[in-house]
């Protein structure tokens, strides 16, 4: 039997990767797909395992072919993930989790018709920046910039078959569990819609009516 893809997105600091991380870890059946990239291979990389390495003008045939679900410039570089790196990964019979922007999601949703979209959303604008400040990452001038770049993103919640509320990180993970091994069905997400209201007043008052 075939596994699924699933892509999963988030605004910056709402805890994507250390859920996707920890749900690849848990599950024996889930995993990630390899990218193809334009960046140079950096010391203890080898291609098919961290990357597919190849040249731009390698990538762009690709692109030209119609081979890439989704494709993006990051810092100069191109990067995009293979519809037959995908169906490699599925036709294991393991599920295929690709962490991604929203954008990067909607190309994938577009090109797949066999794909299911998640977005993970922070349980408050207070949790989520003071997860950004914990991360010690980034300067006051580029959280400021996260959090706005974080509101533009969780407007685009309501074009995912789930959301994940990561206020509870295991509770988080639960959810994230059941979606993947198909425990939870889209009939339920559309009915846990309006129970989302009081949250999405709270992180995007000017998108309601």
């Amino acid at each position: 039997m075939s596994g699924h893809l699933f892509v999963v997105a988030a605004p910056s600091g709402a805890g994507k990767t250390s859920l996707v991380r920890a749900l690849i870890e848990r599950s024996q059946d889930a995993a990630v797909t390899i990218s193809h990239t334009t960046r140079p291979e950096r010391p203890g990389e080898q291609d098919g395992v961290n990357y597919f390495f190849v040249t731009p003008d390698q990538f762009k045939a690709m692109q030209a072919k119609g081979e890439f679900a989704e494709s993006a410039t990051v810092f100069g570089n191109l990067y995009g993930t293979s519809h037959a790196e995908i169906d490699r990964v599925t036709q294991s019979g393991r599920h295929v989790i690709l962490e991604i922007d929203w954008q990067g999601a909607r190309q994938i949703c577009e090109a797949r018709t066999d794909a299911r979209s998640i977005f993970i959303l922070p349980p408050s604008l207070e949790t989520l920046t003071e997860r950004l400040k914990q991360r010690a990452q980034d300067d006051h001038k580029t959280i400021t910039r996260r959090m706005s770049e974080a509101a533009s993103e969780m407007s685009h919640y309501a074009e995912f078959d789930y959301v994940v509320v990561n206020d509870d990180f295991e509770v988080a993970l639960g959810e994230l569990e059941e979606i993947v091994h198909n425990r939870a069905r889209s009939a339920d997400y559309a009915a846990d819609r309006e129970s989302l209201q009081p949250l999405v007043a709270n992180l995007l008052p000017s998108t309601l009516p």
